[in-house]
């Protein structure tokens, strides 16, 4: 029997190592040639090879030395930082927030601007990337990607937003206008998908392949993870627990008036806020609010009894329907109640349904939206520079 060698292998299989190299590289900081063959199961000379093809392409550098034993010391090798950049923004009602990292996901530039004063969405994703970028000092040629986090509804078959809640502005053809704009890939996403992306990547969901992220703060919403990926839905309204009929809340019958009824009605800040009031905690913001109500212990008990009981209606259905094994709270409000509510919720979850998930409070980072556009922006480019091995050409050239 004949054997036909397939053209092209070689080089694929080097691609493979290259990225599987610079991933080890990531990960394990600072490596030396031998470090990284032992790591992939390379031979000392094809590790060598790759290394030295990585370093030609601009993607490693050499940063160090490790002392040994007899003869020279090993060369360290690293991912270099400036090879790739990527900005992430977090989209709200009042201002947008940039932050510029470079290929190893250190964040090396933030700014802030207002989206109080202006009609014009592209003049401020524009100024927010281009100083996020200058802060970094990342050559604007380097910078990949852009991610921005937006309240609302992403189309998964265009990626534009096809409604973005208070911020009437942003909305569907915006997504083209900000490409040609910023001359390089812009994509956004639901923020509250991003957290649930950050909450995956380094929080209380990492290693769980399925899950919900209940984002409780001013609004109400829901990310959806199944199988490590976030479900989005047909029309990008996958985890819109807001709208949810529940009992206990009104069901408008005409979607024009989406800012009033549904599970929102019991579970967003001003109906949280309504709840402490009437048992004597009065503070100026859901979040105090919902804090004082812990710290006074027995007396606080009935507030948070009440808000387990309505987070539940919505948990409760949306468990039975998706069977997570984790649901994690998360906003202001989610991290204000913390293990004291998580718990109450769990409970009311299993006395009301036939499945019981572990609820559990947010231990993302402190800006999870912001951090999973990063995050989000990272993967992508990660795919994109790495993959560029298969080139002739260096990277950033």
């Amino acid at each position: 029997m004949s054997s036909t060698r397939l053209p092209g292998t070689p080089r694929l299989l080097r691609a493979i190592n290259d990225r599987a190299a610079l991933e080890l590289l990531l990960a394990n900081g600072p490596l030396t040639r031998a470090r990284l063959g032992e790591l992939t199961g390379l031979s000392k000379v094809t590790a060598s090879q790759l290394v030295e093809r990585l370093e030609e392409r601009g993607l490693v550098a050499r940063v160090g030395e490790l002392a040994g034993g007899r003869g020279p010391n090993a060369q360290l090798y690293a991912v270099v930082p400036a090879s790739a950049y990527v900005v992430g923004v977090d989209v709200g009602p009042e201002k947008v927030v940039a932050a510029c990292a470079d290929i190893t996901g250190e964040v090396a530039g933030r700014v802030e601007e207002s989206t109080q004063d202006t009609d014009d969405p592209v003049g401020v994703v524009h100024n927010a990337v281009i100083e996020a970028a200058r802060s970094a000092k990342a050559p604007m040629q380097r910078v990949r990607r852009v991610v921005l986090g937006t309240p609302g509804l992403v189309d998964p078959a265009t990626g534009d937003l096809s409604f973005a809640y208070d911020l009437p502005k942003w909305q569907r053809g915006l997504l083209p206008k900000l490409r040609e704009d910023l001359k390089r890939p812009v994509s956004f996403e639901n923020d509250v998908n991003l957290a649930a992306v950050a909450e995956a990547d380094a929080g209380a969901a990492r290693g769980v392949d399925d899950f919900l992220l209940l984002w409780l703060g001013r609004g109400v919403g829901m990310a959806v993870t199944l199988g490590g990926r976030l479900h989005r839905g047909v029309s990008g309204a996958a985890g819109e627990i807001g709208y949810a009929p529940v009992h206990g809340a009104s069901v408008p019958r005409d979607f024009a008036r989406r800012s009033k009824g549904g599970f929102r009605e019991l579970a967003q800040g001003d109906a949280v806020r309504a709840v402490a009031r009437e048992h004597g905690f009065r503070a100026g913001t859901v979040q105090d609010a919902v804090r004082a109500a812990v710290a006074a212990g027995t007396a606080g008990d009935p507030v948070l009894d009440e808000l387990a009981h309505r987070l539940a209606l919505g948990l409760a259905a949306a468990c039975v329907v998706l069977d997570p094994s984790l649901v994690v709270l998360a906003g202001e409000v989610g991290l204000a109640g913390g293990a004291t509510l998580a718990q109450r919720v769990e409970h009311e979850v299993a006395v009301i349904a036939p499945v019981s998930p572990r609820v559990v409070v947010s231990e993302g980072p402190d800006q999870p939206v912001l951090s999973g556009a990063l995050r989000t922006a990272l993967d992508a480019t990660r795919d994109e520079v790495f993959g560029s091995t298969m080139s002739d050409d260096p990277v950033g050239g």
